[in-house]
């Protein structure tokens, strides 16, 4: 009886040769970096060329550590760019992290701003100290103008910081004494300070908007973005306000009553 032969096992041979497309990449790669090809043995030319599968291995370590040499030895362009574009000044009395966009000019309009932001800051202080006398006593009006100077010099340390940040050197200028009374024959006390201060905040929007005019014609776009999301916002939120409280002063009139309320009900507020 004839026996049947038993089907033959296949094992995958580690030396098993590649075709030609394998090779072909290796090659390619090796080349790419400079690397020396390796003659193979056996190739000719119009045939397929084949080598073993380790052989084609080595091949690719060499060209990926030959790649890895020349990038090293290659100067890396972007460093090269950032120290002739932007190099570190050498004498300590400059900043270190002042960048060309920001210019000299928006500098000292900054300062300028902070030097309104202040003076804004000492007339509400100084209506404050009005609003609190003994003789006056309106401490609902007295405590929002506390609170609307210390706002003020909240803005002012914003810009500072600000102007500290970008490499900029804060000059702190005079502030002018604010008046002392606020009666007025006509208006009155209240309505005459808070008239006032509408007229202030519209001034100091004024000045904002100069800030940012002087921003956009540097190219500052940081600059810009800081004045729009940190200043001009709220300066419209305030002038809104105030302009609600001098409508109703105005409809109340000079009557020490009608005030009365009115202070009561900023009292309650704050």
């Amino acid at each position: 009886t004839a026996h049947r032969a038993a089907p033959r096992r296949f094992r995958q041979d580690p030396f098993q040769p590649l075709d030609a497309m394998s090779f072909a990449l290796a090659t390619s790669a090796a080349s790419a970096v400079g690397a020396k090809r390796a003659p193979v043995a056996g190739a000719r030319l119009g045939k397929s060329a084949h080598i073993p599968r380790r052989a084609m291995q080595s091949s690719v370590t060499r060209a990926a550590v030959g790649a890895d040499e020349g990038a090293a030895i290659k100067p890396f362009e972007a460093i090269v760019e950032a120290k002739s574009t932007h190099p570190v000044a050498d004498n300590r009395g400059d900043s270190f992290a002042r960048t060309p966009h920001f210019h000299p000019e928006c500098e000292r309009a900054i300062n300028e701003q902070i030097n309104i932001e202040y003076n804004v800051s000492y007339i509400y202080h100084a209506m404050y100290a009005y609003f609190a006398r003994d003789n006056v006593y309106l401490p609902g009006i007295a405590k929002h103008f506390l609170k609307e100077s210390l706002e003020e010099r909240s803005h002012a340390e914003l810009l500072m910081n600000y102007q500290i940040m970008r490499g900029g050197r804060v000059e702190l200028q005079a502030i002018m004494p604010p008046q002392v009374e606020y009666d007025h024959p006509e208006k009155g006390d209240a309505l005459y300070a808070f008239e006032l201060s509408l007229s202030l905040e519209k001034l100091n929007n004024d000045r904002l908007i100069a800030l940012h005019r002087v921003a956009g014609e540097a190219d500052d776009a940081n600059m810009q973005d800081f004045i729009e999301g940190e200043l001009l916002e709220d300066q419209v939120k305030s002038i809104e306000e105030v302009s609600r409280f001098v409508g109703q002063l105005r409809r109340m009139g000079n009557k020490g009553d009608a005030v009365w309320h009115f202070d009561q009900a900023l009292l309650e507020e704050a």
